[in-house]
């Protein structure tokens, strides 16, 4: 009998991902935690310390604790997880014609409260976008939440011109990754 897991995070799509490869957590929680970057903090470096801080604010003794978190880079620039059109623009706007990267990290808490992260890195670049195309998707609302301010799985996958990495960690959860750290940890995965 695989340990229980605990799926510390607000977002329905990492749910869906787990669903994928035949694995549904005993609970889900929300981390309420500070997602403010430190001052020169790379995007990498970001990722994994809010994955990071995501598991240890939902820690549940005797659980296995599943966290993790998507950050949009234009270079060393984190795009913002847009909260409104304009961001959704904005951020439509910087990734234009241009690659970017995506990066997901993990992290996981055992039942003995060690720690280990994997971080997946994608790249992706989207076609040049017309301000009609922009335009379009923003009142779509689909990138209202998301990170980058767009959702790979969604409408905007028709304009994705290129992705090197993982698929399902643009999504929001790099299935790869996150199958080998719970495997490491007992947890049995169909």
């Amino acid at each position: 009998m695989p340990p229980p897991l605990v799926l510390a995070s607000s977002s329905p799509r990492r749910l869906m991902l787990l669903a994928q490869i035949g694995i549904t957590p005993e609970r889900v929680l929300s981390p309420n935690i500070d997602e403010t970057s430190r001052h020169g903090e790379t995007p990498r470096l970001y990722a994994v310390r809010m994955a990071r801080d995501k598991a240890a604010a939902s820690a549940c003794p005797g659980s296995l604790v599943l966290a993790a978190d998507t950050v949009v880079a234009v270079g060393r620039r984190i795009l913002p997880k847009a909260d409104t059109d304009a961001e959704v623009r904005t951020c439509l706007h910087l990734v234009s014609g241009r690659r970017h990267r995506v990066l997901t990290a993990v992290a996981l808490i055992s039942i003995d409260g060690r720690r280990t992260e994997r971080l997946s890195e994608s790249i992706v670049t989207f076609n040049r976008l017309t301000d009609e195309q922009i335009e379009r998707y923003v009142a779509s609302g689909e990138g209202i939440g998301k990170a980058g301010g767009y959702a790979i799985n969604g409408q905007v996958a028709s304009l994705v011109r290129y992705l090197a990495g993982s698929f399902s960690g643009v999504v929001g959860l790099p299935l790869f990754e996150t199958a080998q750290l719970l495997r490491a940890h007992g947890y049995h995965i169909p």
